[in-house]
């Protein structure tokens, strides 16, 4: 049913079925070449380097610039986050306040790298580009996943530089660079107020005092020129009008710049007289909301095209939109004109070859009726990733990896009822990609809007439907939110049943996911009942030696090694393996993981001699097959460190570990149950005498993941 690889307790599955409208066929310890190692600490920069926006008008941050000073030089990092009055909402100047911090103080670091961190993704994206910047004759052939190891090593290696962590939306993201990179300054800005660690010094922003509103109003609206006093007393009752926001008052006066015979009284009547208020304070929704029919009034007047182009714009991720994306809206001549304008009046960032806009504004524009501009932003992915080439099995695929975070901000806000979405078509593609990066956990949102399209289109029951919801749930899984992907397995195997008979291959992969669940979950009892009857039929349709078979003989070895029933496993893990290498080759990815899984029951068993030459051979060949960032290659180097400690050799296996659990902090997240895990097995090393024997280890948790 699933053309991604089977969820099961330490197999992967071959390829099955199609996803609609598509055939599927970070490691920041990644090994380098030794000089490319050592460029990282023999090239140097001027200092001030950095890749800063133009510095922004800010006025009324005075205490805020001292306290992120003062906080800075003491410990190092700190968080910029709305007051809970504005929690959850933009607009309020924390990337102007940052931005305006790193001007200000510039020439006292070494470098200064802007960092959108909206998603791992994105940080990742925002390192590598350092690498291009600072090594580009390597970099433009390396990976990003490559130039981002380079680049996190290089700022191991120096100091005094300061990264901005902008828009943060979780703090697990900036674990492996807050908690590891400690030869500089952190500096977040968020729109969360809580969750950070107590370590952490937060600072709520709120909106700007009466008199500094109205001087960022005169200063936008009338820029050098001094205003006169009935000037600013207009700017002070129009700049309460807008709730003190810095947006607003930024759009505000980038429409009066426009238009200089409008001022800034005739503006102010021209609004809704009512101000927008939340519960404890302004709106910044509804305050945004009261300014745009004027700006979009005038832009329309202007040019039409700009209107287009700022809803296309709404449905994208807000950063870094390739220009080329909005080609098939007119020709380049006009989409240049169309850009500038909205460039005018403080709608959007521009570069020579990708457009910002904020997020504040997208909010706006996609809750008016209609969804406008959504087919257009549908249509520029659609063509986009109709001309690139299907993405490879495990290669990076540097065209897909800038479109993807577009698509899954178009995924992620499918509204339910939508029915037209031709980028859908291209949602179980991204996702695919993503699994084969080992990054099967940030597809959940391509995964559900895939799943919407399928029961839209074919309904709830089709094969495809039912392919899609495992492969949701397969997401869930390995996100870690065992509850939710359990309920959806249990939902998948009924209809299955029901649709395609008890007996069906994809009925028995549904079943054979749900055992997994089980078993992940702790839940033996139903887990291995459910193997066992699903190895008796796979075995009875698909033969002996079919590979979704041996699948099937490897979880339930799995599952009888974590029931510490090893006279049962360890012969079946080892006829398995003997079985994959004959039918499938040595170096398959499921060979590998019967070979991975047959050292870590010798391991169980306390025999380390045994399990660590499979363990060295695997973890050789897992970097050569699937690359040194792929969850199951940290796995291999977790056990492999694991069972170095307990066969008394510490010395090797604490460094292991310490890196391995870096590269499950940046690749898998911090709170992931692999990282977790990891982090037990090295503090139960650390803090424990090597022993003098091998002893069963009942503290190794590390259980495989189940690809989906």
């Amino acid at each position: 049913m699933s053309d991604t690889p089977a969820v099961t307790a330490s197999g992967a599955r071959s390829a099955a079925a199609q996803h609609i409208g598509a055939a599927f066929t970070g490691d920041l310890h990644i090994v380098l070449p030794v000089d490319v190692l050592n460029a990282t600490r023999t090239i140097t920069i001027e200092r001030g380097t950095g890749n800063l926006a133009p510095r922004p008008v800010c006025v009324g941050r005075d205490e805020d610039l001292t306290w992120l000073r003062r906080v800075l030089t003491s410990d190092g990092s700190s968080a910029v986050t709305q007051s809970p009055a504005v929690h959850g909402l933009g607009g309020i100047g924390k990337t102007t306040l940052a931005l305006h911090y790193a001007h200000r103080y510039r020439d006292s670091y070494t470098l200064v790298w802007w960092i959108n961190a909206e998603s791992p993704a994105r940080i990742e994206q925002s390192l590598a580009a350092l690498t291009m910047q600072l090594y580009p004759a390597w970099a433009d052939a390396a990976s990003e996943l490559a130039r981002t190891a380079w680049a996190t090593t290089w700022l191991h290696c120096h100091r005094d530089w300061l990264l901005i962590f902008d828009n943060a939306e979780d703090p697990a993201d900036l674990r492996p660079y807050t908690g590891a990179l400690a030869g500089g300054h952190h500096l977040i800005t968020t729109r969360r107020a809580t969750g950070w660690p107590r370590t952490t010094p937060t600072r709520p922003l709120g909106t700007l005092a009466p008199e500094e509103a109205a001087q960022l109003l005169c200063a936008h609206a009338l820029g050098d020129t001094e205003p006169t006093p009935d000037e600013l007393q207009d700017a002070r009752l129009l700049a309460a009008d807008l709730g003190h926001l810095p947006l607003a008052l930024d759009q505000a006066g980038a429409y009066l710049v426009q238009h200089p015979t409008v001022t800034l009284d005739s503006y102010r009547r021209t609004l809704d007289s009512k101000l927008a208020k939340a519960a404890d304070g302004v709106d910044p929704e509804r305050t945004i909301t009261r300014i745009w029919t004027q700006t979009l009034k005038a832009l329309e007047d202007r040019n039409p095209l700009a209107i287009t182009v700022l809803n296309t714009l709404a449905w994208l991720a807000p950063d870094d939109i390739p220009l080329t994306l909005l080609r098939h809206l007119d020709t380049e001549e006009q989409l240049a004109e169309a850009l500038g304008l909205l460039r005018t009046y403080s709608m959007v960032t521009l570069t020579r070859d990708t457009v910002g806009v904020h997020r504040l504004v997208q909010t706006v524009l996609r809750k008016q009726p209609g969804h406008p501009g959504r087919l257009d932003a549908e249509h520029a992915l659609d063509t986009a990733l109709d001309a690139l080439p299907e993405p490879p099995d495990l290669a990076p695929a540097p065209d897909w990896d800038l479109l993807i975070p577009h698509l899954t901000a178009l995924a992620d806000s499918t509204p339910p009822d939508h029915h037209e979405d031709r980028a859908g078509l291209h949602y179980g593609t991204a996702a695919q990609y993503l699994y084969r990066q080992g990054h099967d956990a940030r597809t959940i949102p391509l995964r559900r809007a895939h799943l919407r399209q399928c029961e839209l289109i074919l309904g709830s029951l089709h094969p495809y439907s039912l392919s899609a919801r495992n492969n949701l749930g397969a997401a869930h899984r390995a996100a870690g939110d065992l509850e939710r992907a359990t309920s959806l397995y249990e939902t998948t195997l009924a209809q299955s049943e029901q649709v395609l008979g008890h007996a069906h291959p994809d009925t028995l992969l549904s079943r054979n996911n749900l055992a997994a669940a089980y078993q992940q979950s702790g839940d033996l009892e139903r887990a291995i009942p459910l193997y066992k009857a699903t190895l008796a039929q796979y075995e009875e349709v698909l033969g002996h030696a079919h590979p979704d078979t041996l699948l099937s003989r490897n979880n339930l070895a799995d599952a009888y090694q974590q029931a510490g029933d090893l006279e049962r496993a360890i012969p079946l893990h080892e006829a398995t393996l003997a079985q994959r290498e004959e039918v499938l080759g040595h170096t398959h990815p499921d060979t590998l993981t019967s070979r991975h899984n047959l050292a870590h029951a010798y391991t169980s068993a306390g025999d380390p001699e045994r399990a660590i030459p499979l363990y060295e051979t695997t973890l050789a060949q897992r970097e050569e097959v699937l690359g040194h960032t792929h969850p199951d290659t940290l796995m291999s180097r977790s056990n492999l460190a694991g069972t170095y400690g307990l066969a008394g050799d510490p010395e090797r296996a604490i460094p292991l570990l310490e890196t391995t659990l870096a590269q499950c902090e940046q690749i898998l997240g911090s709170t992931h149950p692999q990282t977790a895990n990891t982090r037990n097995n090295l503090d139960f090393l650390r803090l424990q005498p090597a022993p003098t024997q091998p002893t069963r280890p009942r503290w190794w948790q590390w259980r495989r993941r189940k690809a989906d």
